[in-house]
């Protein structure tokens, strides 16, 4: 093959400006003439290459990363090529990977980390921040102390004078050490990373019951938290029978406290069409929550213990269940009482230690009490007739002795007086139902003679015409000996027979009766 000559054109004159700074105009000098061979070979090609870098001055931007620096920018091989490209899609990937890390974990307390399938390693790429990993996070901890040597089954290592056995103080102090890892997680032990500690027996013991003590008492106070009845306040468990009770349409809404005492807690509610037996809901209720806590009233147990309707049942190692027995009493002399025409709050419904019952007031307001209300003479007079009829109703009708009567738990509404709170009302036949009903006519005589009803009868007369049993006595101390004999005898015939009568008139010891 003939070789072609390659030859530039003549200069026909100066040339301009522009063709001085412009690389594609005329060149000052002529081109040699060169073969096709010549122009395909590899000299040809790197003095053509060193040209174009001289008239054309590149910015070269070094990439971050290890196998390129400022003095490493020769891309002629192919391996440094492959390593650069492979960089870089372990960047991507790496990036990729944080991101799913990210919203994997979200605002999650507890995190999950994608270290192991990442392709570069933190020390690899320190100029990220985002790559730094925190050293709990990794498999393998540096810091992390290293668990004692156990003990073989044989009980000693080494031999000689080098034997160790399993009572080394220096093998037991770090074995302690280490249990204490195993205390609950509220007992702070420290932070004794890459320290060699060393605790005794005696020291490892006493915080360990230490520890205990601590969790028995957070549990303690947790239990009382949970599931006491502070004054106008509901522990969570009473709190969700309430909310039943409104689900249920049993009640409208409950609006308030409207009273608060030694026992328990008074709200007031609206009532809402029908309860659970179908029977009609009044208005306005009252709802009674017992207290759950029985540090308040802790000589509750003497009114319950011995009645014969709750004796098989009453245990003082379960106070909860001491706590539902008293609603429960509360219910059955409510309902003794209104069979017998007592006025008094008409029971709605039971659920566990809430006695929900009908409201004596109107409009959220409750009916003020004997001790509150100023009533005229006339009214004073007729409340103390009213109230010595109702006595002797609930002795003889309903075989009830109020046990806590007094101008505090008597109220006045619609021109009458009406019973409440007769939860520790016992049977006349209780071993002191008569010392109950005694100081109940104490106080009920005081109270009236005080307010200037001069036929109210003192407290001797009155519990001879509630009662009926005429004991005759010149002073009081007798006329309690009197009782406590009558009480004594009561009770022996108890013991031989069982359960027994009202006291007769004739104060002859109970004759039995069968139901």
């Amino acid at each position: 093959m003939d070789p072609v000559g390659v030859t530039a054109a003549p200069e026909t004159g100066p040339s301009p400006a522009w063709q001085n700074k412009c690389p594609w105009g005329t060149p000052k000098h002529a081109a040699i003439s060169c073969s096709l061979a010549d122009v395909m070979s590899e000299q040809l090609a790197k003095e053509l290459q060193l040209e174009e870098e001289v008239a054309f001055p590149e910015v070269v931007t070094v990439a971050k990363g290890p196998f390129i620096t400022g003095e490493n920018t020769d891309t002629s091989s192919d391996l440094m090529l492959a390593q650069m490209l492979q960089m870089e899609f372990d960047r991507e990937y790496d990036a990729q990977l944080r991101r799913e890390e990210k919203k994997f974990n979200g605002d999650s307390k507890v995190s999950i980390s994608f270290e192991n399938y990442r392709k570069v390693h933190p020390y690899e790429d320190s100029d990220s921040s985002e790559d730094e990993v925190d050293w709990q996070d990794t498999r393998h901890d540096p810091y992390r102390a290293d668990k004692p040597t156990t003990t073989p089954k044989k009980g000693f290592i080494g031999k000689g004078k080098e034997i160790t056995t399993k009572h080394d103080e220096v093998v037991c102090g770090r074995k302690n050490t280490a249990r204490m890892e195993n205390f609950g997680p509220d007992f702070q032990v420290g932070d004794g990373i890459g320290m060699d500690l060393k605790l005794s027996n005696q020291v490892f013991n006493a915080l360990k019951q230490h520890a205990y003590s601590e969790e028995r008492r957070s549990a303690r106070l947790h239990e009382k938290k949970e599931h006491s009845t502070a004054e106008k306040a509901v522990d969570p468990k009473t709190r969700l029978l309430l909310y039943k009770m409104v689900n249920a349409g049993i009640l409208e809404t409950i609006t308030g406290c409207i009273s608060t005492g030694k026992e328990s807690v008074v709200f007031h509610a609206y009532g809402g069409k029908t309860d659970e037996d179908d029977k009609a809901v009044p208005p306005e209720c009252a709802l009674k929550v017992f207290k759950t806590t029985l540090n308040e009233f802790k000589n509750r147990d003497k009114y319950i213990k011995d009645d014969y309707r709750f004796k098989d049942r009453f245990s003082k190692l379960n106070p909860r269940k001491v706590i539902r027995m008293w609603a429960e009493k509360e219910m059955h002399n409510l309902t003794r009482m209104q069979k017998a025409g007592i006025p008094c709050p008409q029971v709605v419904m039971l659920k566990k230690h809430i006695l929900v019952m009908s409201f004596i007031g109107q409009d959220q307001v409750p009916a003020p009490k004997l001790k509150e209300v100023k009533l005229s003479s006339e009214d004073m007079k007729k409340a103390y007739y009213q109230i010595l009829h109702m006595m002797q109703q609930l002795y003889k009708e309903c075989s009830l002795v109020h046990a806590d009567l007094s101008e505090y738990n008597m109220l006045w509404h619609e021109g009458k007086v009406w019973l409440i709170d007769v939860s520790q009302s016992v049977e006349p036949t209780h071993p002191h139902g008569l010392e109950f009903l005694f100081r109940d006519c104490r106080n009920v005589s005081q109270f009236f003679l005080k307010g200037g009803v001069a036929e109210a009868l003192n407290e001797r007369e009155l519990f001879n015409a509630v009662s009926s049993l005429n004991i005759a006595a010149d002073n009081e101390a007798d006329f309690l000996a009197e009782i406590e004999a009558l009480e004594k005898t009561n009770e022996d015939h108890v013991q031989k027979h069982g359960k027994k009568s009202p006291f007769s008139s004739d104060g002859y010891p109970p004759i039995i009766y069968n139901e």
